[in-house]
């Protein structure tokens, strides 16, 4: 079997002799695999506790195999039923599955929890054969793996809130194969902020590289899901992404992230003249009102806009998405102004997804980074600091909008 995968011949084989005619049989031939994997392991087990493998002859010997007691188990799969290596001293412990333990299905929990290290497929069958001297191949891992995917559809269909007055949006790319070809895909990612403070992921979609086409689907998504209104889009420079969001969400404000407009005009600006302009610019940004920003803006352009015209273009022309934090108090301008949110819950992604310079298939990408935002999300336990006063300011501003799901 090469590099433990399943071949074609193989899975032609597994189903000849298990007669799988239906989805009950794939199951039923699954069971009887797992059942043969947690057998092999207890072998191993004992061989160690042992010290000499089965049919040694040769090793001295001061304890000995002693049969089998049959143990009915739970795992995922179903109830199995294993047979459990005895010795004549009775010193075996075993670990994969411990006396008086009647549910395995944490075996396949630690393969999952593997995966959504960022582990891949082969990965955590040589950690499997490390650990438990045990062939896990990569398409046994790949099947264990893909009963998330029922969850992860439920997960993402799930019913939302109908109001949030604060909703992040972005991208992140990956390399997929798809029909032999190695293609960019954008993985599609909403946080929302609820009127508790809380934040959560509302979705993760994979698609064709980041697209305004894109977002409205998705957006029409989050509508069919529940969402009546959001308050305020905290994006990135997606053109057309403003229409997007306008034809699902007509009175939402719609801020384009500062730390990204400011990211992009910095690197026209040679490296003498760059603390002076970043120390100019926070003139602009910091601003404690839209009419004084556009004069500091101007008073950039004089110093600056000769020398370099392009690192300035982009703030005249998107004004209109860059401007709109400036007319909110300051707790939720800091909420507002940046999608960094996003962007750490990204790192995330990348930490886990670093091994794996490219992904088999959409689904595969899907799996790793639903696992990643479970594991990522669980920490968010704490809601935005000084929520109660940055909620009263948004009733005042948007009373009529908000008041309605207040309780």
């Amino acid at each position: 079997m090469a590099n433990n995968l399943i071949t074609k011949e193989q899975a032609q084989s597994i189903i000849e002799n298990n007669d799988i005619k239906t989805p009950q049989d794939i199951m039923g031939a699954l069971k009887n695999m797992f059942k043969d994997v947690i057998q092999e392991m207890l072998e191993n087990e004992m061989d160690e506790t042992l010290g000499y493998e089965r049919y040694d002859h040769d090793q001295p010997k001061s304890n000995y195999r002693n049969g089998y007691s049959q143990k009915k188990v739970r795992s995922s799969l179903g109830e199995i039923d294993i047979d459990v290596p005895r010795d004549r001293n009775a010193d075996f412990e075993p670990k994969i599955v411990p006396k008086r333990k009647k549910d395995i299905s944490d075996i396949e929990k630690q393969i999952i929890s593997l995966y959504a290290r960022g582990m891949s497929t082969r990965d955590i069958h040589e950690q499997m054969n490390e650990l438990y001297g045990i062939n896990v191949s990569a398409d046994m891992v790949s099947r264990i793996t893909d009963k998330l995917i029922p969850t992860i559809k439920e997960w993402q269909g799930r019913p939302l809130e109908p109001i949030y007055p604060f909703v992040f949006m972005d991208a992140i790319h990956f390399k997929v194969r798809t029909e032999g070809r190695v293609i960019n895909r954008a993985a599609y990612v909403i946080i929302g902020v609820n009127l508790d403070g809380m934040k959560d992921v509302l979705g993760i979609w994979i698609g064709e590289n980041e697209s305004s086409k894109f977002w409205l689907n998705i957006l029409n998504q989050l509508s069919s899901r529940g969402v009546k209104d959001v308050l305020i889009f905290s994006v990135d420079g997606l053109s057309g992404i403003k229409e997007a969001i306008q034809t699902v969400y007509p009175q939402a404000e719609i801020q384009r992230c500062i730390i990204h407009q400011l990211r992009n005009s910095f690197k026209f600006v040679s490296y003498k003249d760059y603390k002076e302009f970043t120390r100019d610019f926070k003139e602009v940004y910091r601003a404690s009102s839209e009419d004084l920003a556009l004069l500091k803006l101007d008073e950039l352009e004089d110093k600056w806009g000769t020398k370099y015209p392009h690192a300035l273009t982009s703030w005249r022309k998107n004004w209109d998405v860059l401007c709109p934090f400036f007319k909110f108090p300051d707790d939720i301008r800091r909420i507002m102004y940046t999608t960094n949110v996003i962007e750490n819950l990204n790192r995330q992604y990348r930490k886990v997804t670093k091994s794996k310079c490219i992904f088999p298939t959409d689904t595969s990408l899907q799996k790793m980074l639903f696992l990643a935002t479970d594991k990522a999300t669980k920490k968010w336990t704490q809601r935005y600091r000084g929520w109660d006063k940055i909620l009263n300011q948004l009733t005042i501003l948007y009373n009529e909008r908000i008041t309605p799901y207040i309780g």
